[in-house]
């Protein structure tokens, strides 16, 4: 059964944002006014091709980068402070787990490094593995892994927190498209299921049609055709 949420909530907003890297002549602005909201149990495709702009917004919505003008903020999440470990998280295009921690203590690891104990993190990160039908993987190393397993404990990884907001950024660009439709499938399907609001970066029009809704970038600039919000 799906978590209830309040569907008026912007859990993440961006107004007039911009992102310019560098000065002078060389300088280069990646996001040019960006405006938009994420509502609470959106599902949304953020496309547009390589360069476009996609990870840049992406970065910004996440707080692991900040604009350069205009602003980003989080009215149902708090500071930006308060984003990581917890209600934000982010899914890369590479799975990036640890070589020597096994697949249980890989998606354990943000709540053990947030403070919680060591066997509650565990309980939680089999939990959020058996979410994922990855419960046969817990006891294997990463270099065990096929790419769409580990994107998917990566998945798990991200969702272990129980975020408000889940950003992926092309989490399916290193996969084959029936591994990385399956990887999206279980990211619509987990946040779902938890009430999580769900961004994905992509360039594949396939992922981009297992969202509900599309933002467009181009050249930089944000276009969504009509309303930058859907609620579930």
């Amino acid at each position: 059964m799906s978590v209830l949420t309040r569907c008026d909530e912007v859990v993440a907003r961006c107004r007039r944002a911009a992102r310019t890297f560098g000065r002078g002549p060389r300088a280069v602005v990646a996001v040019h006014d960006a405006t938009g909201e994420v509502r609470a149990g959106a599902r949304i495709a953020l496309v547009g091709p390589s360069g476009s702009g996609k990870s840049t917004l992406l970065h910004l919505l996440a707080g692991l980068d900040e604009p350069t003008g205009g602003t980003v903020d989080w009215p149902a999440l708090g500071e930006r402070r308060d984003l990581r470990p917890g209600p934000v998280a982010v899914v890369f295009q590479a799975p990036s787990l640890l070589p020597p921690l096994d697949v249980v203590e890989n998606v354990a690891l943000p709540l053990v490094l947030a403070g919680t104990d060591e066997a509650e993190a565990d309980e939680a990160a089999r939990a959020a593995l058996e979410r994922l039908d990855l419960s046969d993987l817990v006891a294997k190393l990463p270099e065990q892994l096929s790419g769409g397993q580990a994107q998917r404990v990566a998945v798990a990884r991200a969702l272990v927190g129980r975020p408000r907001l889940l950003l992926a950024d092309e989490p399916t660009g290193q996969l084959d498209q029936v591994t990385g439709a399956a990887v999206v499938d279980a990211l619509v399907e987990t946040t779902i299921d938890t009430g999580c609001a769900l961004l994905v970066a992509t360039h594949d029009p396939v992922v981009a049609d297992l969202l509900a809704e599309r933002w467009h970038m181009v050249d930089g600039r944000l276009h969504a055709a009509g309303a930058l919000s859907w609620s579930a």
